[in-house]
């Protein structure tokens, strides 16, 4: 079975986190976001995966190469993204049968990507409360007889995820799709012809997230880090207190009198403390600097990023080569008990968060004692002076 990840957007609601790494390589726990969906694909039996590229094309190549796991890898490019069936269009001279699409930005449970794997033609669908902001399936049973895009009556309350196993004649139908009113050519059209055509199973998704904007990505790694198992291979100093499920990587330091509440994962080359505190779902990446009297709490703090002595960064991502002067504080709860919003593409957005602290983007830097406002964004290699507290977006 060849499974088609879609790998090629520029991630812009991510941004500035995609400023430099295409957004299904941004990290959730120990891998890439969309190696988890490739993995879900591997271990459900697929025998070649085909990934669409674009943006940042080569970050994906060189994490997967040419064989991931003992499956062959090919790369389909996408010069232009103009839409998800534009997309699996660009894929289907490696295809040669039946074949699963899944996007490279969503996560999904193992047992619902076998289900797919196992049953074609099937079209992944997830209960949510409020189905109008999606596509949305109408069911006999545990058939698709109708797909309508962001219905105000929805005929049911199952939508659609982005995940398809799709007969072999799919391979001229995605070719056969005429753009849309937006300007895109859009996979919905494929999956109607296929539900006029065939009879198609509504597969369940039993947990599904689109990984689109920054607290998703947080959302995310509190998913994944919450699967971790404990594991020590790095050095732990002195009394240092790993309570949980912590893992430590070989090549990591963590300094005495550290206290680390799990889940929490401390990658290759990161050095913690002494006398720091990690609590809640934290990531820290590669080559990860946190000082002493420093507390994280829930965040993501990216490769090569420092967090220096006597600091607070709560409900945060800080992209890579990120450094926080001494004493940095990340304010991340709002007062009057609302939730936290952030702008998105020009748009205030709602986080659905009470806690939320700092976005930072490649490079950005603060001066010592400088003190951020709950869901500011600094854009990639923002500067903060010292003493400065920052309300806004920089």
């Amino acid at each position: 079975m060849q499974a088609v990840v879609l790998a090629a957007g520029e991630g812009t609601r991510m941004r500035p986190l995609t400023e430099t790494v295409p957004k299904p390589m941004l990290p959730v726990a120990d891998r890439p976001l969309v190696a988890h969906t490739v993995d879900g694909a591997v271990d459900a039996g697929a025998d070649e995966l085909v990934f669409v590229v674009g943006y940042e094309a080569d970050a994906v190549r060189e994490y997967f190469g040419s064989e991931y796991r003992g499956v062959p890898v090919e790369y389909a490019v996408q010069e232009e993204q103009l839409g998800t069936a534009h997309a699996v269009d660009a894929a289907t001279g490696y295809l040669d049968g039946d074949f699963v699409v899944m996007n490279g930005d969503d996560l999904y449970d193992q047992g619902s990507i076998e289900a797919l794997f196992d049953t074609c033609p099937s079209l992944g669908a997830y209960q949510v409360d409020d189905p109008r902001p999606y596509g949305v399936f109408s069911l006999e049973g545990d058939r698709v007889v109708d797909v309508v895009e962001k219905p105000a009556d929805p005929p049911s309350d199952r939508v659609n995820v982005g995940a398809y196993h799709f007969p072999a004649e799919a391979r001229e139908w995605v070719g056969e799709v005429e753009k849309s009113e937006r300007g895109e050519y859009e996979i919905t059209d494929v999956v109607e012809r296929l539900v006029a055509e065939r009879e198609v199973s509504a597969v369940p998704v039993e947990r599904w997230m689109g990984v689109g904007r920054p607290w998703e990505l947080l959302e995310a790694n509190e998913w994944k880090l919450g699967e971790l198992e404990r594991r020590v291979d790095g050095a732990v100093k002195g009394d240092a207190d790993l309570r949980g499920d912590v893992v430590v990587e070989e090549g990591a330091t963590v300094e005495p009198g550290v206290v680390v509440e799990g889940p929490a994962l401390i990658r290759a080359g990161a050095d913690v403390g002494p006398n720091a505190y990690l609590r809640g779902a934290t990531l820290l990446a590669e080559d990860v600097h946190v000082g002493h009297g420093v507390e994280v709490k829930n965040s993501v703090v990216m490769a090569g990023s420092n967090v220096p002595h006597l600091t607070y960064l709560g409900d945060s991502v800080l992209g890579p080569g990120v450094n926080l002067g001494a004493g940095t504080q990340i304010a991340n709860l709002r007062h009057d008990g609302a939730a936290v919003k952030m702008t998105v593409k020009g748009d205030r957005v709602s986080t659905g968060r009470r806690k939320m602290g700092l976005v930072a983007g490649p490079d950005a830097k603060t001066g010592v004692n400088a003190s951020l406002d709950p869901g500011v964004v600094l854009s990639a290699g923002a500067r903060v002076l010292p003493g400065e507290r920052v309300s806004r977006d920089r």
